[in-house]
């Protein structure tokens, strides 16, 4: 309530909704609002009234999108943990608790039918008072209708999902929810494409329902001219109009609310709902090239990714590779020392073995251990600062502008130190020595160092690293590898969720990063919770500025779907997750009645490329949109895959993708090299998390920020000094 009060108290200045000059750059409106909210007031006053007026409506601007952001990270926050989760939880517990008693109704029902049956096997003479007596033998009439009362309580209906358990529990929550329900959709401005409509209109319309005070019934109750009917589906219905169905014209409140709620919040996370003034939440079709805007930059678009316009050739030439792939591999089984069948026909594939190091090599690693200096990190950092000056001319202000400071290569090395330490300034500042005065300490941190201008650093440092000979030995940079960190937030925030498994019986968020084949970060993205890698792994390969592209991607398990696969190849990237479960692994090929010999058991699906053609004209503005950043490859993803029920276009997507899932693992299980290839970056990948985690040693390994500018600063820092670690080739202490 309080996120929506704040909300509607920004929202009720008007200065976001004024019309601005359509030649402002989106670009400039950025800047001004930064440096207005990060600005201090003795700072703005000495500007002139006009760029006042310009810095607050930009500001203002800014903080309606990040209040309804914030406040719809809430809701989500609330659905899946205090409602979804604890429902859930206890839904559990309550499955457990009854099981003895639905068992010994069932015990009875099923004498009852023994008889029954038996009865039946007599012939068609036998009377029905006469199978009654033989059922009463075995159990009396009056606890055989207890038994049947007992199985409906607790068992749902033959047509239900589930057995509704946690939403019953769920909807018992009412009073968790009434408050922020009367009021979210009048606070916040909410769209809905077809798919959403309905649920959005049930849901504007359930403030009104709640404030009718009934004078013939409970307020526990609801009429039908409230309740849309069409909304309630699957087990809602058994909660919402009662089992068996209510005839009075009356309904559940409390199971109807949450039943909208439900579905108003599934179709917020698929973007079938959405908010336009918020940045997160915003619809993404909206977003997507069209007109003038796509016709300017389709050809340039096509040409850089290798896309034709028409798919036909394109599609051909695919089912050729794929289908000659098939025969190749299955030709060289017989040879492949690697591979196994077994009785069931399931093909498995030996993992890789690492190669023994000669005793040459484990003395040479010795020695040089040996022979390196130790040094602090803050020493480190101070060193490649001087061999990088362009990263610090990287660092701009609030208000774009440069550092005159004196010595702030100290400073930021200073500041650095202390976030990748997650330590507090007070045991690097010093007083008496200028650059590390604890207010110039807090000046610069505040001012220069934060996320983007960290991104807008990297690639000078990405530079200087391939010019280190050991970094060409190790790769080109055109190899990069996606994996996540796990970090325990013990504050209250938006944006950390619990997973027992990674936080304990508190909180995180992933920091998921990636790094080429030189060892240096490249790229990154702080995650809510544990949220599936995939639904992230395009936005973190297009956030990685400029400098050398990396072509070919390696992700873990976590990281791979059918429609990641397609939109990454789409974009003209290589996509090599390393899939786990490899004899489970479904492949696809052109024609149902090829015969690939023992990879058949492999090659189960069929690809529909008739999808992919109907399609195409969608896929290449979609595709386009994405790489001239006009749409969040993350709120694409979300769209496309609808939780598992991907959308037509989504589908046609995920069809391309399995052309290359299954080039992918017919190469896996062919190249031995490709699998160590594919090991060796996520070792080395492993090894920088493990410096990151030995660097991060402060506070026990948590952060404390609130918001995600804080988390993703800090992160940042982290990244930033853990490549700076990395440049430098010593060992580093703490």
């Amino acid at each position: 309530m309080k996120a929506l009060a704040l909300v509607e108290e920004i929202l009720a200045s008007g200065l976001g909704r004024l019309e601005l000059d359509p030649s402002v750059p989106q670009r400039r409106l950025v800047d001004l609002a930064r440096y207005g909210l990060g600005a201090r007031s003795a700072q703005m006053k000495r500007h002139p009234h006009q760029r006042r007026i310009a810095t607050l409506v930009a500001s203002v601007r800014r903080l309606e999108t990040k209040t309804i952001d914030d406040a719809l990270e809430l809701l989500d926050l609330l659905m899946v943990t205090e409602l979804l989760g604890k429902a859930q939880r206890e839904a559990d517990k309550q499955k457990v608790r009854r099981h003895p008693k639905l068992a010994k109704a069932s015990a009875r029902l099923a004498l009852a039918v023994e008889v029954l049956l038996e009865a039946a096997e007599i012939g068609d003479e036998v009377r029905l008072f006469e199978v009654w007596e033989m059922i009463e033998t075995q159990i009396p009439r009056r606890e055989l209708r207890d038994a049947v009362e007992t199985v409906n309580e607790l068992v749902p209906p033959p047509d239900a999902d589930d057995d509704g358990g946690w939403r019953a529990e769920m909807a018992s929550r009412y009073a968790t929810v009434s408050g922020f329900v009367k009021v979210l959709t009048e606070v916040i401005e909410f769209g809905a494409n077809p798919e959403g409509g309905r649920v959005l209109a049930a849901m504007t319309a359930l403030p009104k329902a709640l404030a009718h005070k009934p004078k013939d019934h409970s307020a526990m109750l609801l009429s039908m001219r409230f309740v849309d009917a069409e909304v309630v589906t699957g087990v809602w219905k058994r909660l919402v109009f009662g089992h068996p169905a209510r005839k009075d014209g009356l309904a559940d409140r409390n199971a109807y609310v949450f039943c909208v709620l439900e579905q108003f919040h599934r179709r917020l996370k698929r973007r079938e709902i959405y908010a336009p003034g918020s940045s997160r939440w915003r619809d993404p079709t909206a977003q997507l090239l069209e007109g003038d805007r796509w016709e300017a930059v389709k050809d340039s678009v096509l040409t850089d990714l290798g896309l034709p316009d028409d798919p036909a050739d394109h599609l051909t030439e695919l089912e050729d590779v794929l289908d000659q792939t098939y025969r190749v591999v299955r030709a060289g089984l017989a040879a492949n020392d690697s591979v196994t069948i077994d009785d069931a026909g399931k093909i498995h594939v030996a993992s890789v073995k690492a190669i023994e190091e000669p005793p040459s090599l484990v003395d040479l690693r010795k020695r040089i251990e040996a022979m390196m200096p130790r040094v602090d990190v803050s020493e480190a950092i101070l060193e490649v600062l001087q061999w990088c000056p362009k990263f610090l001319t990287s660092l701009t202000s609030l208000a774009g502008g440069h550092s005159h400071l004196a010595d702030v290569d100290v400073s930021v090395a200073a500041c650095l130190t202390a976030q990748a330490l997650n330590i507090t300034y007070t045991p690097i500042a010093v007083k008496g020595v200028p650059a590390l005065e604890r207010h110039r300490l807090g000046h610069v941190d505040h001012t220069y160092l934060r996320a983007e201008n960290y991104a807008a650093a990297n690639p000078f440092l990405v530079a200087k690293q391939e010019k280190i000979g050991f970094a060409k030995a190790l790769g080109g940079g055109l190899v990069a590898a996606i994996d996540g960190m796990r970090f325990v937030v013990p504050v209250p925030s938006a944006y950390a969720r619990p997973n027992r498994k990674y936080f304990g019986p508190k909180r995180g968020v992933t920091w998921l990063n990636m790094i080429n084949d030189q060892a240096f970060g490249i790229a990154a993205k702080v995650v809510s919770g544990t949220d599936r890698d995939c639904l992230h792994a395009l936005d973190v390969i297009f956030s990685s500025g400029e400098g050398r592209r990396a072509d070919v991607i390696v992700t873990d398990t976590g990281s791979y779907s059918d429609l990641v696969f397609g939109l990454a190849h789409l974009l003209d990237r290589e996509y090599r997750p390393a899939l786990a479960d490899l004899p489970d692994q479904k492949l696809w090929k052109t024609y149902s009645d090829v015969d690939y010999g023992a990879l058949n058991s492999l090659a189960r699906g069929v690809l529909d490329l008739r999808k992919v053609r109907k399609h195409w004209p969608d896929i290449i503005r979609l595709v386009a949109s994405i790489y001239t950043s006009a749409v969040s490859p993350y709120d694409v993803v979300r769209m496309l895959q609808r939780d598992g029920h991907p959308t037509a276009l989504g589908e046609a997507i995920n069809t391309y993708g399995r052309i290359f899932k299954s080039l992918h693992v017919l190469a896996l299980i062919d190249d031995e090299e490709l699998r160590r290839d594919i090991k060796g970056i996520r070792n080395l990948q492993e090894g920088r998390h493990a410096l990151a985690e030995r660097v991060f040693h402060g506070r026990k390994g948590q952060l404390f920020h609130r918001y995600y500018e804080g988390l993703e600063d800090q992160l940042g820092a982290l990244g930033i000094t853990a490549s700076f670690c990395g440049i430098r080739p010593i060992s580093t202490t703490l």
